[in-house]
């Protein structure tokens, strides 16, 4: 079972700069005493290069935000701490892909990746890029995270090259070589200079150097470009891991037993519904081999005491949170942020209402969250919302300064949104009561709250931010100590802490207490928890977002201030 209490969730440089900075905000009479019994710490506390710490290196600790002996301060102060383990794919500067660079066919890892055109054989005719197109009927059931075909061209020490399944990032970076380093590759200097122009101009095109015509050089192509992609290129991205491969197995078990090691209680796995590729199926939590790879997985976990929490976006519809829950295993509650989102903006508890049931009737295990590192996942509600309100939704939250990020297909057109971008804070029209409001409401829904750090601090839409970095650098801004000091002043982050301290300390909330839906018109929610002689009650008004939170310990009933 998932440990009880209040989850903090934050990057290890989310405020202040460093872990430390964080450990020295939990401490007994600091900032964030009391309000937390769980850290979520993001991966960029491990070695990795990209994507904000999702394409690790190794899991090893950093050491420059964060140390093995932060980890031990948190573990000090009693909080039980959450990481994540990225189980389909890792970077490509990984000790495995730069051996598989390097190596070709020699290498012990030549079966750790996917490659691309070994999987599709027999499926797909060749393209002139030397890239297997899968048939029509295996196309069209693709799922893409970005448009074209998910492959990273890898050239072989031989000579030849091969594709890899990249699901997710890409980055090939080509520095132009001077002319003296074309001599000295083998070229005659009559040729260099004119050589060393062409490739600077065809790189400034942003054409693949494979492809480059030299002209009347052209006799020197196969050198040049054997040279500059040995020497002057450079790649970052996350390349797909070969779950078939017993040696993958092998890397998991050091993995865990490495965040085991780190203290770590529950692992969140990152991306895993991409892991089970087979042909003929979706690259997308393909049944029955997602489960086989969990359970395997699970066993691993369990030999090291450690809880499993899935992470996986999908259609409330498809109904895969009811599949997770079956087979045991707690999940996120990505419905949770939209539901909140449309009952303040509505006025009415229907739909959110609804929700709560079935995670009482099933006995579902939750994480919730109103904000995240990712976005607001509002499509993630369709089969609770019918698909004009999600529109509505994602209109007011664009119209509120959010973004978008998009699906495509398989011919690298958008074929939906997949999540929308921005602080819980501006997506609720940086309103106060409202904020509040959901909180509240937060602190009486089943599960374990996980809670944003940027959200305690009312943060606002970082347009500079993310347009420097990514749509997602939206609703990450690095916070100073100096800001987070002047914010606790203000009356919105000692409130959600008085809450937030509420949830964590008082005994009537659990999986092991009960939760009671009160009798009101569509307007208004009121949820009661009870457990032993212990009740706490919320009233809320959900058109003027006042609410009013009661509760007792056995003795005489009081009104949280």
């Amino acid at each position: 079972m998932i440990p009880g209490g209040v989850m903090l969730s934050a990057y290890p440089d989310s405020c202040g700069g460093t872990l430390s900075d964080i450990v020295r905000l939990l401490k007994p009479g600091e900032a964030l005493d009391g309000a937390f019994s769980l850290f979520y710490i993001l991966p960029s506390l491990y070695n990795s290069d990209l994507d904000r710490g999702f394409s690790v290196v190794d899991y090893g600790i950093n050491n420059v935000i964060a140390t093995e002996q932060d980890l031990t301060d948190l573990r000090d102060l009693g909080l039980e701490l959450k990481l994540d383990f990225i189980l389909n794919h890792i970077s490509v500067q990984s000790p495995q892909f730069r051996d598989l660079l390097e190596k070709g066919d020699g290498s012990a890892y030549r079966d750790f990746f996917v490659d691309w055109n070994a999987f599709w054989e027999g499926n797909g005719e060749m393209g002139p890029d030397g890239v297997i197109v899968p048939n029509p009927e295996h196309m069209e059931k693709l799922f893409m995270r970005k448009p074209g075909l998910p492959t990273l061209r890898v050239p072989f020490p031989d000579g030849t090259d091969r594709f890899y399944w990249n699901t997710f990032y890409q980055q090939v970076t080509v520095t132009p070589p001077p002319a003296d380093d074309l001599v000295a590759a083998g070229l005659p200097a009559s040729a260099a200079t004119v050589v060393a122009s062409a490739v600077e101009d065809w790189v400034a095109q942003g054409e693949p150097i494979h492809k480059i015509d030299l002209g009347e050089y052209n006799e020197y192509r196969q050198q040049v470009v054997g040279h500059i992609e040995r020497s002057c290129t450079s790649y970052l991205g996350q390349m797909d891991l070969n779950a078939e491969s017993e040696g993958v197995w092998e890397y998991y078990d050091q993995s865990l037993r490495r965040m085991q090691d780190y203290g770590a209680r529950i692992i969140r796995l990152d991306a895993f519904a991409y892991l089970h590729k087979e042909v003929g199926h979706s690259n997308f939590f393909n049944e029955p081999g997602t489960w086989e790879y969990l359970d395997r997985l699970k066993d691993i976990a369990d030999g090291y005491g450690l809880l499993l929490l899935p992470e996986i976006h999908s259609r409330y519809d498809e109904e895969i949170h009811g599949k997770l829950a079956d087979n045991g295993f707690a999940f996120y509650d990505f419905f949770f942020p939209g539901l909140v989102i449309n009952t303040l903006e509505m006025g009415k508890n229907d739909h959110l209402l609804e929700w709560i049931r079935e995670i009482i009737d099933q006995n579902y295990m939750t994480v919730n969250m109103l904000g995240c590192h990712d976005g607001i996942p509002l499509l993630d509600m369709k089969g609770l919302l019918e698909e004009q309100s999600i529109d509505r939704l994602i209109d007011i939250v664009l119209e509120r300064g959010g973004i978008v990020k998009n699906l495509f297909g398989p011919d690298g057109t958008k074929i939906s949104y997949y999540q929308v971008n921005a602080t819980y804070f501006s997506a609720l029209g940086e309103d106060d009561a409202k904020l509040l409001l959901a909180r509240a409401i937060q602190m009486f829904m089943p599960g374990v709250p996980q809670i944003w750090y940027l959200d305690i601090f009312a943060g606002v839409n970082d347009h500079e931010a993310a347009a420097a970095g990514g749509h997602k650098e939206i609703n990450r801004t690095n916070l100073s100590m100096e800001h987070v000091r002047a914010k606790l002043d203000e009356p919105i982050v000692q409130r959600q802490l008085e809450l937030l301290r509420f949830r964590n300390s008082f005994p009537a909330f659990g999986f092991d207490a009960e939760l009671s839906i009160g009798d009101t018109d569509e307007g208004r929610l009121e949820l009661t928890w009870t457990k032993g002689g212990a009740a706490a009650t919320l009233r809320a008004d959900l058109r003027t977002h006042e609410f009013e939170i009661t509760y007792s310990d056995g003795g005489e009933a009081r009104t949280l201030s």
